[in-house]
């Protein structure tokens, strides 16, 4: 027979086992437990586990090596209700390639160790359809603060009903409203610019673009970019040959087979991201062309797609991973009243793999390529 009884964290268990029986009691630990191994108040420790300034080095590590000993862990809840804040922090992203929002949350988690705030994942289907919904969500999620990837980042209805909560954000890769709020990216317009420069350099005039999803603002950014290397190269770009995508494989692999099916077909296509550039390669691949014999291929991000596919994808590095980092950090030090930047610009670098060639016609047409000034080093 087996009884158990719960009475103010402690719980008394009763066995019989061959009519013998024995009876022990386990008491839950406190921070009375940790106060008293450590040799302080339960005040010092409530100060310890709770961040509090003016408490000495020495202190902080005969509580914590007490907390260890003891195998106590803070009630998170518990401190949360007595500060009112829940040291919870969103990441609220749209439905982006698998290896974009991977590089988001490792960049959030590793910021996030060594502080006391946990990570809530909230992921969109369309920040578009529902923007007061998202802030709806992070109000009754009760989050301290958010970190908005794009295109959350640039939504103005967010960012206005963020602002009028109180709600501390920070933002990702923004290109509109730059003055809102505190900010980490980079500069879309020149890294889309040196890519198709690097085309260009290359002898290609025939180029095809596949574009991105028409709601982040970087898509046009890097239209804009691309633009800008076709003037300066002196040629324009071949509006019939701007596809539409939606920064997925499958949205690549369809604009991929639109254009290579057309009987004037591109010798080059640059993708706005990597994920739409592995699907543009998957088509030429069933259409029997070769790359970059046939065709070459350019993407953006320099996801860990672009790294395992063959051949490698020449891309633009966008450091996903060190943004996030720093967008966490600025929300982090505005939530606990630290002084930060309000903007973070990080470099990006074109990235030269296997994926890009002269066009086949090069010798006929004439045009003499340029050396590539870099290439990758990636294995």
């Amino acid at each position: 027979m087996r009884l158990q009884e719960c009475r103010r964290h402690r719980c008394r268990t009763a066995s019989a086992w061959g009519g013998g029986a024995l009876t022990r009691e386990i008491k839950r630990t406190t921070i009375v437990d940790v106060g008293r191994l450590a040799g302080v108040s339960t005040k010092t420790v409530s100060r310890v586990f709770n961040g509090e300034p003016h408490v000495s080095d020495d202190i902080k590590a005969r509580v914590h090596a007490a907390a260890a000993q003891l195998n106590y862990y803070p009630n998170v809840h518990a401190q949360s209700l007595v500060r009112q804040r829940s040291h919870l922090i969103g990441l609220i992203y749209e439905k982006p390639s698998p290896s974009y929002v991977v590089e988001l949350q490792m960049g959030v988690l590793d910021r996030l160790q060594s502080e006391r705030y946990r990570l809530v994942v909230i992921p969109v289907q369309s920040v578009h359809d529902k923007a007061r919904e998202v802030v709806g969500m992070i109000r009754s999620a009760a989050l301290d603060g958010v970190v908005l990837a794009p295109p959350a980042s640039d939504h103005p209805v967010i960012l206005a009903e963020l602002a009028a909560a109180g709600i501390r954000f920070a933002r990702i890769a923004p290109l509109r409203q730059l003055d809102i709020g505190c900010s980490t990216l980079i500069d879309d317009v020149a890294a889309a610019r040196e890519v198709a420069a690097h085309l260009l350099a290359l002898g290609h005039r025939d180029i095809a673009i596949i574009k991105g999803d028409p709601g982040h603002a970087a898509t046009e950014a890097r239209l804009v970019g691309y633009a800008q290397a076709f003037h300066d190269a002196g040629c324009a770009m071949r509006m019939d040959w701007i596809e539409p995508g939606l920064f997925t494989f499958e949205s690549g692999f369809e604009a991929g087979r639109r254009l290579l099916d057309r009987p004037d077909r591109p010798t080059a296509i640059l993708a706005q991201n990597d994920e739409m550039a592995v699907g543009a390669m998957m088509a030429a691949r069933d259409l029997g062309l070769s790359l970059p014999g046939d065709l070459s291929i350019a993407g953006f991000d320099d996801s860990e797609v672009s790294r395992i596919t063959w051949p490698r994808l020449t891309t633009v590095r966008q450091p996903v991973f060190d943004m996030a980092v720093a967008a966490t950090g600025m929300l982090v030090a505005q939530l606990e009243r630290r002084e930060t930047v309000r903007t973070t610009q990080h470099d990006h670098r074109l990235l030269i793999r296997d994926s890009t060639a002269s066009p086949p016609d090069h010798r006929r047409i004439g045009i003499p390529a340029k050396p590539p000034a870099s290439a990758d080093p990636t294995p």
